[in-house]
């Protein structure tokens, strides 16, 4: 007979790697709740009671109260900041999904989580059971039995990892579990502010272990221990002995481990329900209810399997039986319980009444269906109209009729005057052209109006109807299946089917235009819908079609000449480490090396889990001083070189038409600027002269052609000047004047003709610096400068430009009233954190208060001369190719360079009207590199 099973969840641990998991891209819901702590927690909580049914579980949490490593060392976790704002909204949250999974949740004053779940599972084992401590914290190592385990939740796409003796031994090259306190107490912990032995890492701890066996025992052969480390354990024993105190886990907590208390009960379905209705977890509702998301609780018409659960439910019994119907009333409209009339429309006679309508309206959603996302091999299958909510036609286009049938509604999409409304209508466009079907009269993309009220919603059609609209839509894979190779195409399916499915995405399209209208109305968000975002999709509809040329040749042979190098840095690495067996490309190989073996610096960062850090921001600001980290840095930035663009590249070609066709992204970055996908641009290096050569891969299609290239010169130094209206910036750019000449001279106090390269160098520095927040130490790291020059020189920059000062501060405090800032032309970046009481969340929220502005702006302004070069351009040959930064590409005909050149700048130049002038710089090659 097996054992039972106690799962101890760690709450806080997993709750911060749930937050910090999604810091980049936070999980906000239409009420502005950053949800992605909740979201986390409750998804690493649903793998353990589906995965393991565990027969016992209990959540564990910290409590405020102080605890006794704080009355036994004052500076316990002094240094840590203060919890951020996302996690403290999560907590209450967390505490009710764990009331709604009836699950109990403990916290004991005067102990850590740590403790609490020391002691129930020493007293579990004790009882029997086999325990399970779900935490990231490797701290619990030193609990790890026969009978007791580590449970590490999977990430990254990585699966969970189990540890036993074996696993914990191995993990931190120890003889026994017993050393892993010892261990623990030897490197100390900096996010804990336990203090260790100065100088000893995780392999150091190892190799004395090995020799001594436990810290006492090491104490007691102290002398033996020669040069600086003997000394600093020497020096040390007091500070390491507290160490190891600290780090030992209480397992004499006052709680009992009561067998029934454990005992996993059924779900209480409402509360849950309730739960992610609020939080709007509709794919965890649907996964955890087998409802909709965020339904009601079923009631009468719902069937559970087996036994009376007294009104709860039971998530996790076996299926039901067969017979036995599994039906569910939902709060949320749907195609089966709400009113609709969608029409399949396959005769001529019909069409042609559904055109007649259709030129009729003024305003019509359109939808097409095809089969593909790819519009180079997209095939249309159908189209669909609605004009009336709860109306809607599909039209099916049979293969090889597609464009007959199609034609007998060009009047409809050439009708200059009918509005066509449209979810990501830059893709329907797109597959209209490749039919030769133009889409005239004015547009409205939903997607792109929710992305300008919210912009840190997601924008799909689905989210949206669920949040606006009440309704859930159907999903496309109950029509062509889950993604794979047995996926079927929209071709595939019964038309009546597909009329259901499009007819509705038409719909619910139409009435959420109609809300969104209504939350625009008046507002700044409306004029920069109608000048900038919608008539830029045309434009990117049109480049995304063209693509560009791509030199395949020249890609293979930097592939060979970066294998080189990398083998050739392989190698130095190596022999600079002394070491010839790392793996440079492990994290914590590399890190045992630099901080282990090498000893770099006396106190390196360590990660959570105890490793040495060893990312980028870490290495560089060792680079200056050591010679094998800007070898390891650059040897980084080759391998992503190459395995990101210089050999992925080519398989991004089209095979339909031989080009690379970049997908351009309206909808995702907060700012407003575009973003991009297959490739992305905007990350191919270029100030490396490797990095360089990825951009001689693009080429003009012949040889009668060039690659143009036109880039705002400092745009967001000169709209700092323009919204700062700082004078002294402001006129230096009017005069001509080199501006990092110009700062350096007024830094300083020079003369201009004075001015060293080195000083203009560091006025660049903090001329671009100023607007992201750069600090002396920032400064500094990035300069030759010290932290007191670096400082010196920022003071002096604000003396010499107080008008800059001055913006900085009323913008944060602008934000700070309305929770918002905005751009030159009324574009809105939102800022929740920006009165938050933590000090490093509410400083980034500063920093976007200042240079949303500037980026949105810029943003704002490359896109207006995108939409006037695209007008302009019309009785040319030239074609826009790319947009990257600040920068627009093109291929020209030779015989139409020199007047395209003219007409591309004065667009970009006179886009918006500023005081401070735009300027644009201009090169034409053989290639993209050349041209720039």
């Amino acid at each position: 007979m097996s054992k039972p099973t106690l799962y101890l969840l760690d709450a806080f641990a997993l709750i911060y790697r749930s937050y910090f998991a999604f810091i980049n891209n936070p999980r906000i819901n239409s009420n502005g709740l950053d949800t992605s702590a909740i979201f986390g927690f409750t998804t690493t909580l649903l793998e353990i009671l589906e995965k393991k049914n565990p027969s016992h579980i209990a959540i564990v949490y910290d409590t405020s109260a102080p605890t006794v490593r704080h009355i036994e060392y004052d500076l316990y976790k002094a240094q840590r900041e203060e919890t951020p704002e996302g996690i403290k909204v999560a907590f209450p949250y967390i505490r009710k999904m764990a009331e709604a999974f009836n699950i109990p949740f403990l916290g004991v004053d005067g102990y850590e989580a740590d403790d609490v779940i020391g002691t129930l599972a020493k007293q579990a084992e004790k009882e029997g059971y086999e325990v399970f401590m779900m935490t990231p914290d490797k701290d619990f190592g030193q609990l790890v039995s026969e009978n007791i385990f580590m449970y590490r939740p999977g990430r990254s796409g990585n699966p969970a990892e189990v540890w036993g003796i074996e696993e914990i031994k191995a993990k931190f090259d120890i003889d026994n579990v017993d050393q892993v306190v010892d261990y623990l107490g030897m490197m100390g912990d900096a996010v804990d502010n336990i203090p260790g032995i100065p100088g000893v890492g995780a392999k150091t701890a190892s190799k004395l272990l090995k020799q001594f066996g436990s810290m006492e025992a090491m104490y007691e052969k102290a002398e033996e221990i020669k040069g600086k480390l003997g000394e600093k354990i020497r020096d040390n024993k007091e500070q390491a002995l507290l160490s190891k105190k600290l780090a030992r886990i209480i397992i004499d907590v006052p709680i009992q481990f009561e067998e029934s208390s454990f005992k996993k009960d059924p779900a209480d379905v409402e509360k849950i329900q309730e739960l992610f209705k609020e939080l709007e977890f509709r794919a965890l509702s649907r996964r955890v209810l087998g409802t909709d998301a965020t339904a009601d609780a079923p009631q009468g018409d719902v069937k559970i399997k087996a036994k009376d659960t007294g009104g709860q439910m039971d998530m996790f019994a076996a299926p039901s039986v067969e017979g036995e119907e599994q039906t569910s009333s939902s709060s949320y409209q749907n195609l089966a319980n709400s009113e609709h009339l969608y029409q399949l429309v396959q005769h001529p006679k019909e069409r042609q009444l559904l055109l007649e309508n259709l030129l009729k309206q003024r305003s019509v959603c359109f939808d097409t269906e095809t089969t593909s996302l790819d519009v180079q091999k997209a095939e249309l299958v159908g189209l669909a109209f609605s004009y009336k909510p709860g109306i809607a036609y599909y039209v099916h286009l049979p293969q090889g009729e597609e464009k007959t049938i199609l034609e007998e509604f060009r009047p409809f999409f050439e009708h200059p005057e009918i509005e066509k409304i449209g979810q990501n209508l830059k893709y329907d466009l797109s597959v209209l052209h490749q039919y030769e079907m133009p889409v005239n009269g004015p547009l409205f993309d939903t997607m792109l109006a929710h992305y300008l009220i919210n912009p840190d919603m997601r924008h799909n059609m689905d989210i949206m109807a669920e949040t606006y609209l009440n309704y859930q839509p159907q999903s496309i894979e109950e029509l062509i299946g889950k993604k794979g190779k047995n996926q079927k195409t929209m071709r595939e399916v019964d038309p009546t089917l597909a009329a259901e499915y499009a007819g509705e995405d038409a719909d619910i399209t139409l009435r959420l235009a109609q809300v969104f209208k209504e939350k625009l109305a008046d507002s700044s968000a409306a004029k920069v819908l109608a000048e900038i975002e919608t008539p830029l999709v045309k434009v990117l509809a049109k480049m995304e079609m063209e693509g560009i040329n791509l030199d395949r040749g020249a890609l293979s042979r930097l592939s060979a000449e970066l294998a080189e190098d990398i083998a050739n840095l392989d190698r130095e690495i190596h022999e600079l480490s002394g070491n010839p067996d790392f793996n440079i490309a492990s994290p914590r190989q590399l890190g045992e090396v630099l901080f282990g073996e090498m000893e770099l610096i006396a106190k390196p960062k360590k990660t959570k889990s105890g490793q040495y850090a060893t990312g980028e921001d870490v290495l560089q600001d060792l680079a200056k001083d050591h010679e094998i980290i800007q070898k390891i840095l650059d040897y980084r930035q080759m391998v992503k070189l190459k395995s990101t663009y210089v050999d992925a590249l080519p398989d991004m070609v089209s095979d339909v038409t031989g080009r690379i066709h970049s997908s351009f992204n309206q909808a995702v970055a907060a700012t407003g600027r575009l973003s991009s996908n297959n490739p992305n641009l905007q990350n191919i290096p270029i100030r490396t002269k490797r990095g360089q050569e990825v951009r001689k891969a693009f080429i003009p299609r012949d040889a009668k052609h060039v690659i143009l290239a036109a880039d705002y010169s400092q745009i967001e130094l000169r709209l700092i000047a323009q919204l700062s209206q700082e004078k002294t910036m402001m006129e230096a750019f009017i005069n001509g004047e080199d501006i990092h000449a110009a700062t350096a001279a007024k830094v300083f106090g020079l003369p201009l003709d004075e001015v060293s390269r080195e000083m203009r160098s560091n006025a660049k520095t903090v001329n671009f610096g100023i607007i992201y927040g750069v600090s002396a130490y920032g400064l500094s790291q990035q300069t030759s400068l010290s932290r007191g020059e670096a400082s010196d020189i920022i003071k002096s920059y604000f003396k010499t430009y107080p008008g800059i000062r001055d913006y900085i501060e009323a913008q944060k405090e602008l934000a700070r009233e309305q929770g918002f800032v905005e751009t030159m032309l009324g574009r809105r970046r939102y800022l929740k954190d920006i009165n938050s009481r933590n000090a490093v969340v509410r400083g980034h929220a500063e920093r976007n208060a200042v240079n949303a502005p500037i980026q949105g702006s810029a943003a704002d302004i490359i896109k207006i001369a995108m939409i006037n070069i695209d007008q302009a351009l019309a009785p040319f040959k030239t074609k826009m190719l790319l947009q990257v930064h600040d920068e627009l590409v093109f291929d020209a005909p030779k015989e139409e360079l020199e007047e395209v050149t003219a007409l591309i700048v004065d667009k970009m130049q006179t886009a918006v009207k500023t005081e401070v002038p735009l300027l644009v710089e201009s090169g034409y090659g053989a290639n993209w590199l050349e041209a720039h």
